[in-house]
């Protein structure tokens, strides 16, 4: 998987250095996500030696310095930024997609994946300001690749910034981008372990979209079974079930994104 995180990492050296940006914040809160990438480490057999845990702390600490870098521009710009996470193809583009005629907020998107300008491409063709990040082999957004983005995407006209990350249910949960909420996606044809099998990044979530509800005919899934599993995990989490063909559902995810987005101002 990705090199740039510590999911390849098991006795040997790990270099993750950003030298293009240096910034002072003083003292800073840890994120929960930070915390719990922390206890990962010591319970991951392939990766407690000292001096990988060492690395791959220096590795999180850097990147918090520099989402509360991020999170201090969105904020002195009044822009609320959101962080959409996923597995592959849950439908994270389409989501925006539909929401460009609809929401009554302005906003652009930092688009994430390995390779090609795809999905940005589609959103800028919807008139959404996009910027892609091309990742490489990397399999998550990081705070710098997020700080790179934002110099090429004008704050002043927006109210909400989107961080579509890299489709993976894994390592973005571990890395504070800056935002202010997460949103994570799981869609019908995934099947119904999703939730159960990756704790970490829906206990990171704000808000849980349950995407192609379309499709509930033909799949084995019990969508209220999964909606008692992601409280579980988490017992205050929104939950919203989404049909990227059903107007109702879209605005659903509009009006709480707009409330958040007050509940701000």
């Amino acid at each position: 998987m990705c090199k740039d995180c510590g999911c390849s990492i098991t006795d040997h050296d790990h270099h993750h250095d950003h030298d293009t940006h240096h910034h002072d914040h003083g003292d800073y809160d840890h994120s929960h996500t930070h915390q719990a990438a922390h206890e990962t480490l010591h319970h991951n057999p392939q990766l407690n030696d000292k001096k990988t845990i060492d690395v791959i702390k220096k590795i999180l600490d850097k990147n918090d310095q520099e989402a509360h870098h991020n999170r201090e521009h969105f904020n002195e710009h009044g822009v609320l930024a959101i962080n959409l996470m996923s597995s592959p193809g849950s439908g994270k583009t389409a989501l925006l997609e539909a929401m460009a005629g609809l929401a009554p907020f302005k906003f652009g998107v930092i688009e994430g994946d390995l390779e090609t300008s795809r999905d940005a491409d589609r959103l800028i063709a919807k008139g959404i300001p996009a910027v892609q990040i091309q990742t490489g082999s990397a399999c998550h957004l990081d705070a710098f690749m997020v700080h790179k983005g934002l110099h090429d995407l004008p704050l002043a006209p927006l109210d909400v910034c989107f961080i579509e990350n890299v489709g993976n249910l894994v390592c973005p949960a571990s890395y504070d981008v800056g935002s202010h909420l997460n949103i994570v996606l799981v869609s019908i044809p995934e099947g119904e372990d999703k939730i159960a099998k990756y704790p970490v990044m829906f206990r990171t979530a704000d808000l849980i979209l349950i995407t192609k509800t379309d499709l509930l005919p033909y799949f084995k899934y019990d969508i209220e079974r999964e909606k008692a599993e992601a409280r579980k995990i988490k017992p205050n989490v929104d939950i919203l079930e989404v049909n990227i063909n059903d107007e109702a559902s879209i605005m659903g995810v509009i009006e709480w994104i707009e409330f958040k987005r007050k509940m701000r101002s």
